[in-house]
Order: structure tokens, then sequence, then C-alpha cells
């Protein structure tokens, strides 16, 4: 089921407009499927529960949720059609919960982990997911290679995290300590002016 379940989210991902730029289903199986998956054994080393930060069309949401369904995932998307879409193609999957709203606007420090795939440069990414992690738990980035690791570095620190460690283009920021006073910044703060 849930390979079918995969399968159907891939061609409907691909049939709505505006949830991806993307038309050849070889390209979105690679960047959308295979790509959330490299994050699998990261999430699997941590606790739940996930969040998905900025989830769009579901991507690495739902194919996490699929490889993990131990973990209990939320997925958090501020423009309402996406969440209408999310709903439809996860409704069978009893581990998700699609919450329509802005990272800033959530109640902080409850996740065991954060994902970040294409939601911001990457020290904007760490600003929106980093207040929901609680002590302890983690952040998990997708970046590219001209991604500035010293200051996705210097943004955790300004949020109680360290970057811990790189693999295979993830970057993971370890929650040290509570989100600092004045985090999270009111919506549309950390785009406008960033961290780093």
């Amino acid at each position: 089921m849930s390979q079918a379940l995969l399968e159907r989210w891939l061609e409907e991902l691909l049939a709505t407009p505006g949830l991806t730029s993307l038309s050849d289903r070889a390209v979105a199986r690679r960047v959308l499927l295979d790509d959330a998956r490299r994050a699998t054994q990261l999430v699997r080393a941590e606790e739940s529960p996930v969040v998905d930060v900025g989830s769009g069309g579901g991507s690495p949401g739902l194919p996490l949720a699929v490889a993990l369904p131990g973990f209990r995932f939320t997925f958090l998307e501020a423009e309402r059609r996406k969440c209408e879409f999310l709903r439809r193609v996860a409704a069978g999957l009893a581990n998700v919960e699609v919450v329509w709203g802005r990272a800033e606007e959530q109640a902080g420090d409850r996740f065991g982990v954060a994902l970040a795939k294409a939601l911001a440069r990457p020290p904007v990414a760490a600003e929106l997911c980093l207040p929901l992690v609680r002590e302890g738990g983690a952040a998990i980035l997708w970046v590219g290679e001209t991604a500035d690791r010293g200051q996705v570095a210097r943004a955790a620190a300004r949020l109680a995290a360290t970057l811990e460690r790189e693999e295979d283009g993830l970057l993971v920021l370890r929650k040290t300590g509570p989100t600092p006073h004045g985090f999270p910044r009111r919506p549309g703060m950390a785009k406008k002016r960033p961290l780093a």
C-alpha cells in the first residue's frame, strides 16, 4: 500500500497546477521521492514527532512518513490550497497530521525533528525550524553546494543550536538549549532580516 500511495502522490502532484514546476515523472521521482528518502536514517536516529516546515506538495514529509510509520509527522504549510492537497494524498496515513499555518505562529519546543527542503535560504530555514524543536532535538536542512555553512552555524548559535554535522547535502542542527527570548520573530522577519 505504501508504494501505491507514493505513486498516486507523484501522479497527483504532477497533475495539480502550482505544486511543482516539474513535469517529467522520472525527474520528479528523483527530486521529490528519492531525495527525501536520503534523510530516513537521520530521522530514524531522532525522536518523534517530526514537523515538515513548509510542506508544499509533500516532499520530504510524505516519503519519510511512509518510510517511518512509527513516527508521528506534522505537515506545516501556510497555503490553504496546498494543505487541502496534502490532506487528500495523506488520508491513508495514520501517522500524519496536516496543519495550516506559519512556522512563526506555532507553539514552540515540541518536536523532536524539524525538516526543511526548499523552504528558504539555509540560515532562514534554520530560524524557521529551530524554535519548533525541543532541547536535544534536531533540524535537518537540505542544502545545495553553494550554501554558506558558516552562516548556517552562526544562525544556529543565535537559536541555541549547533551545526552538528553534514551528511550527503543534509545539515543537522542540534538544539542545545531552550529557544532564546525574542524567537520566533514575527512572520516575515526571518526572510527580511536573516540572522546571519
